[in-house]
């Protein structure tokens, strides 16, 4: 895959390439995010967590364009993202909502394709540096071997790499996925997580993932973003975020947070009753 150096984005700046300033947003007249800011780290991998209806997804669908924003501003490449037309945004930013679905019987190949719509046009229809992007994708997602399957056929951590292929192939240098590794298994989800990784490490683009799993999140995050109530409570390296303090105030999670020998990378482990505190419960039973 082709090596992202944001170097599309203004000289002048040190600003990211993408950009939350004071943003409010919902839908209709109920804002589910509150006056949130973000600036988003070039070339890394920025995970959101939170509690249901903290308002991640929301976030990053107006990080995608796809809501407006009523107060704020996002900015792209340092120009208002609703100001910038559809398209143009597209060819530099890929969104992987919740939960897609394949239409039924389209083949993997296919559906890694339609990452290249946002390249095509009436004066420039599919070529052959559209060929050879969905095969990098597919290579690089490890599904070229499901090419010609139905995306049905295929497992759920599969048809995961399918549609991060897709994303992949609209050769974006930001990409926003909103829980792609909901109901996989754990060791899915790790794979998964190695790969966006690995496309922020080696290809130098910025990812913002919206995650579930807390342990998985911290693992992987070069970034880590808590929200809650619509608004963002912690927002920073993942050795400074992740904290039995913050887990309790964002989650009313009350844990201990060690370290993976291995890693040196922080693992919560909920708080519970030793053995013996509850013995003399079970025994009245």
């Amino acid at each position: 895959m082709t090596r992202h150096d944001n170097s599309d984005a203004p000289e002048e700046s040190a600003a990211p390439r993408l950009r939350v300033s004071g943003v409010s947003v919902g839908y209709g007249y109920a804002p589910i995010v509150r006056d949130v800011s973000l600036d988003v780290p070039d070339g890394a991998l920025t995970v959101l967590v939170g509690p249901n209806g903290s308002g991640k997804s929301t976030l990053m669908k107006a990080m995608a364009r796809v809501l407006p924003v009523s107060v704020g501003e996002i900015t792209l490449d340092g120009r208002p993202i609703q100001a910038t037309p559809t398209r143009e945004v597209a060819r530099q930013l890929a969104l992987l909502p919740q939960g897609p679905i394949a239409p039924e019987g389209l083949r993997v190949r296919e559906l890694v394709a339609q990452g290249r719509f946002p390249h095509q046009s009436l004066l420039r229809q599919w070529s052959r540096r559209d060929a050879e992007a969905v095969d990098a994708a597919m290579q690089a997602a490890d599904v070229i071997q499901f090419a010609d399957r139905p995306v049905s056929d295929l497992s759920g951590g599969q048809r995961q790499r399918c549609w991060i292929a897709m994303v992949l192939a609209q050769e974006t240098g930001i990409l926003l996925l909103d829980e792609p590794t909901t109901f996989l298994d754990l060791k899915v989800q790790v794979d998964l997580m190695l790969l966006l990784r690995r496309i922020a490490k080696e290809e130098g683009r910025t990812l913002v993932v919206v995650l579930h799993e807390l342990n998985v999140a911290a693992a992987f995050a070069d970034r880590l973003v808590m929200m809650k109530e619509g608004r963002i409570v912690a927002d920073g390296p993942v050795e400074s975020v992740f904290t039995p303090s913050a887990l309790d105030e964002v989650f009313g999670l009350e844990a201990n947070v060690l370290r993976d020998p291995a890693s040196g990378r922080p693992v919560c482990v909920p708080a519970v009753e030793p053995a013996e505190s509850v013995a003399p419960w079970l025994a009245a039973q």
